[in-house]
């Protein structure tokens, strides 16, 4: 069954299995697995700054070759939902999670044995280094129309695809398997599998907050009724719940808004593809709220709030090219999470585990979100009165 062979079952296995090698192993088993996490570590780090350039820099030229107002106003609007959801997590995060009853140093913690040995295997740049060039050579290659390397961006995106999907996420189980048997084995991370539970139920609470919201100021900005249009998408959500891609939920999607009666259908056939590849509004909301929590958890403290603004500020900047990486934003946002807060392998690790929990909610939030952001469209396009494209939508 595609379930049993799903990226979020098999990491959920790997936890359970990890956390039971780690309750009963020795020193001489925990030796070796402190080691073969050391190594998956120092890989998965490794490949960040290629995932950051090999799919933000792609993205750039993209989006940047079309100079249209309208393409600049559906980007600006994106990254205000994905980044406005940020903070309202982070805030919420800051708070809720006190008041969690969270033991971040419970007592009695084992000592961990010194690894059989160490292989250090050097990023080719630091995180930030490579956001900036991504930046700049996705810019620069767009002003100068440099279509050969824009091609070779391109293919670059895809070598980097490969590498993702062939080396890192089959290498994420054991990963995390390897990380989750040393926390057990210390002593620290089973007192708080009720806390992540708890926390899960509160992002998905948070999910339908931020959908109502935006759905409201989509329909007061429109002037038109935002039920015309999330009534229709029940299809899409379910959908992205069972398949958690937007990429694969885009069909359902395009049909549930061109069914809407409240959305003029050049916009939708413009603006829901779009959208399914930068608004990323329910997994940002996600991911806030986790790093803070696991931040409490692993180190006793929340991030500082000029902290977190930042990390928002940045995210959604990283969400623009996370459709494209198997795992979601949380696998492109690798970089900002052990850069800007200053996450250890252990933190990665469980950030990993407990946003795949409920990857597919954040994915339908993010796909019924588009809805509202394609409402916002058609009030633009009708207040200022630009007619109507005749656009077939093939479904």
């Amino acid at each position: 069954m595609k379930f049993f062979s799903s990226l979020p079952f098999r990491l959920v296995a790997a936890l359970v299995v990890g956390i039971l090698i780690g309750l009963a192993a020795n020193e001489a088993v925990m030796q070796v697995l402190i080691t073969v996490q050391s190594l998956l570590s120092n890989l998965i780090m490794f490949c960040i700054p290629l995932i950051i350039i090999g799919f933000i820099a792609p993205s750039i030229t993209k989006l940047g070759g079309n100079a249209s107002k309208l393409l600049g106003i559906a980007l600006v609007i994106a990254y205000g939902s994905s980044a406005g959801a940020a903070l309202f997590s982070s805030f919420a995060g800051y708070g809720i999670i006190p008041y969690l009853h969270i033991v971040s140093d419970p007592g009695g913690n084992r000592e961990l044995p010194e690894q059989v040995f160490r292989l250090a295997i050097p990023q080719i740049m630091p995180v930030m280094s490579a956001l900036v060039t991504a930046v700049l050579v996705g810019l620069a290659a767009t002003w100068n129309k440099a279509q050969t390397f824009i091609n070779l961006l391109d293919e670059f995106q895809k070598i980097v695809i490969s590498i993702v999907t062939t080396v890192v996420i089959p290498l994420l189980p054991f990963f995390i398997g390897c990380t989750f048997s040393v926390l057990a084995y210390e002593g620290s991370i089973t007192k708080q599998l009720p806390v992540f539970l708890i926390v899960i139920l509160i992002v998905l609470a948070g999910h339908y907050i931020w959908m109502a919201l935006l759905y409201g100021i989509a329909g007061a900005y429109a002037r038109k009724n935002p039920f015309e249009v999330i009534r229709h998408y029940g299809p899409a959500y379910l959908t992205a719940v069972g398949t958690m891609s937007s990429a694969a939920t885009l069909s359902v999607a395009l049909q549930c808004a061109n069914k809407s009666p409240a959305l003029r259908k050049d916009m939708v056939a413009f603006g829901v593809p779009l959208f399914a590849n930068v608004h990323l509004c329910g997994s940002v909301l996600t991911e806030c709220f986790f790093v803070m929590t696991v931040s409490q958890v692993l180190y006793g403290r929340l991030p500082a709030l000029p902290t977190m603004i930042l990390f928002c500020m940045l995210l959604g900047i990283f969400a623009v090219a996370a459709p494209g990486v198997p795992g979601g934003t949380v696998m492109a946002s690798l970089g900002l999470i052990v850069s800007v807060l200053g996450f250890d392998p252990n933190g990665t690790a469980l950030m990993l585990t407990i946003f795949a929990l409920q990857d597919s909610f954040g994915t339908a939030c993010n796909v019924t979100g588009d809805g509202a952001l394609t409402l916002i469209l058609t009030g633009y396009v009708e207040k200022h009165h630009i007619g109507e494209q005749k656009m077939e939508i093939a479904l």
